[in-house]
């Protein structure tokens, strides 16, 4: 299976990295993770999405060539950080590579509430008529890593067992909705 995971902060040691480091490192027994980079994309300008330079052709390419994709991002002012917003809206204009993808979202803060406000502000983003993804559903499926900085360790590993096995878990039912939508 061959996932991209599309990181919402730009930091080399952020949180949200070391997530979707660890998801990529657990699990490439089961599925490919290929983690791309946004911060090398120009701000989004209609006079230029028909002719795009080529950053964004190639990030676009991979996320349509990808089985499903994850998003791992920090809550930044109850949203999603600009640096995200922008490669979402690169990915909902011309071609529209996200239409019917299947997407997990994810985030790790040292605050008690994790990414919750992130992630519903995502969702609805990633419902707009010009992305329609088909988001892993809630319920369970919800991966808020909460004091983060109690959960890595000094080397940036998710160490935290109850963390680890919740993840699995969500993966797993990644993985199966994958399948899933990728079939119709």
């Amino acid at each position: 299976m061959n996932i991209v995971a599309i990181v919402g902060s730009l930091r080399k040691n952020s949180y949200n990295r070391q997530l979707a480091k660890a998801i990529q490192e657990r699990y490439s027994d089961k599925m490919h993770v290929e983690i791309l980079d946004i911060g090398s994309l120009p701000h989004f300008n209609e006079d230029i999405e028909n002719n795009p330079p080529e950053t964004v052709v190639s990030f676009k390419k991979k996320v349509k060539e990808a089985d499903g994709v994850i998003i791992v991002s920090p809550e930044y002012n109850w949203s999603v950080p600009g640096v995200l917003k922008n490669a979402l809206d690169w990915l909902s204009r011309v071609d529209k590579v996200l239409i019917n993808k299947p997407i997990m979202t994810a985030g790790a803060s040292s605050v008690t509430f994790g990414t919750v406000r992130a992630q519903l502000h995502l969702r609805q983003i990633l419902s707009s008529p010009g992305i329609q993804a088909k988001v892993l559903p809630p319920g369970g499926n919800e991966v808020l890593v909460n004091f983060a900085g109690e959960k890595f360790d000094e080397n940036g590993r998710l160490v935290d067992t109850n963390t680890l096995q919740f993840l699995d878990g969500v993966i797993e039912k990644f993985m199966a909705f994958v399948k899933t939508e990728n079939m119709k």
